[in-house]
């Protein structure tokens, strides 16, 4: 694949996370929101109940729910969408014959529990309230770790499948890498450390609401950037053949 293409492509990639970010945007705006503002709501309740005077925001809460949530889910879409195309670029071909869509659509598939489900079932995200202050250094760390070994061990399943398609056959190969990707998983959720700082009293609906939200807020965003920027790199890598014809009619009829 030449540069030109490799351009191209990170770049309606870059357009792609844009467009999935928006759609990202009004899903958390919609069902992120209200829960977080319960999850302020418990903790200020807590904080009242026990004395405590809670602090001076230095940024007021409606501008978060806003400008500040619309900024930084645009531009996370933005940078996402180039990695995806950049990893998109590399994919295409090593991962089987499958046309441009299909490969955007799996690519984002793959990325969605690979980067996000796989991590997120050993440490979901917390609503406010939830979480010692304390712990919070080693929960991203241990987070960001989880995440690099499940990106490392879903590349490693799809070698291991290619390897041992040609004398299982695609679909036993395929089988057989999803089982060891998962027994690798389990092994490292249960060797690494897990937290439950829970506080008493939070409703366990609102966690598992907020939770979901989390959940539906990227499965939106990967989904929408594989169809879009499917379409958009099958137009890069295959030429409509509409634009072709009036030079083949031409050619025909000199002849």
């Amino acid at each position: 694949m030449n540069n030109s293409i490799v351009r191209t492509l990170l770049v309606r990639g870059m357009l792609a996370g844009l467009a999935a970010g928006l759609l990202a945007l009004v899903t958390a705006y919609f069902l992120g929101e209200p829960r977080v503002d319960a999850a302020i709501a418990f903790e200020e309740a807590e904080h009242a109940a026990h004395g405590h005077e809670h602090g001076v925001e230095a940024v007021s809460r409606s501008l978060q729910s806003t400008a500040g949530l619309s900024t930084g889910v645009l531009v996370y879409g933005v940078a996402f969408g180039g990695i995806a195309a950049l990893a998109y670029c590399f994919a295409l071909g090593r991962i089987g014959r499958f046309g441009p869509r299909s490969a955007a659509l799996l690519l984002a598939a793959g990325g969605l529990v690979a980067v996000y489900v796989v991590p997120f079932l050993k440490y979901p995200a917390n609503p406010p309230a939830v979480g010692d202050a304390d712990t919070i250094g080693q929960r991203t760390a241990l987070y960001f770790l989880m995440t690099a070994l499940s990106v490392l061990l879903a590349v490693a399943a799809v070698i291991l499948g290619r390897r041992l398609a040609p004398r299982l056959g695609n679909w036993n190969a395929t089988l057989a890498a999803a089982a060891a990707f998962a027994v690798a998983v389990g092994l490292a959720y249960a060797f690494l450390p897990s937290f439950d700082e829970v506080p008493e009293g939070f409703p366990g609906t609102l966690l598992w609401q907020f939770r979901l939200a989390a959940l539906a807020v990227q499965a939106t965003l990967w989904t929408a950037f594989g169809l879009i920027f499917g379409v958009l790199a099958e137009r890069a890598l295959a030429p409509r053949t509409g634009q072709q014809a009036p030079v083949t009619r031409a050619a025909t009829a000199a002849h």
